[in-house]
């Protein structure tokens, strides 16, 4: 991987975290308000996996192979 390809996978990887995180916070208002759309939250969460499963990839694509 060149030096160049592994900045763009990071700087993807600090936009997906941050909108993780955005998720998460939204996820929270919702659940927290009395009148909650449950059909969003569900809909919220499924794309807040959907980032996890996308932040985890590239996070092992970032770690070295390491025979041991």
């Amino acid at each position: 991987m060149t030096r160049e390809e592994e900045r763009e996978l990071r700087a993807q990887l600090a936009r997906l975290l941050q909108e993780h995180r955005d998720l998460v916070a939204a996820i929270e208002a919702l659940q927290g308000s009395p009148s909650s759309d449950l059909l969003q939250v569900q809909r919220l969460k499924k794309r807040k996996l959907h980032l996890r499963d996308r932040i985890t990839f590239i996070e092992d694509q970032l770690t070295p192979d390491i025979i041991a």
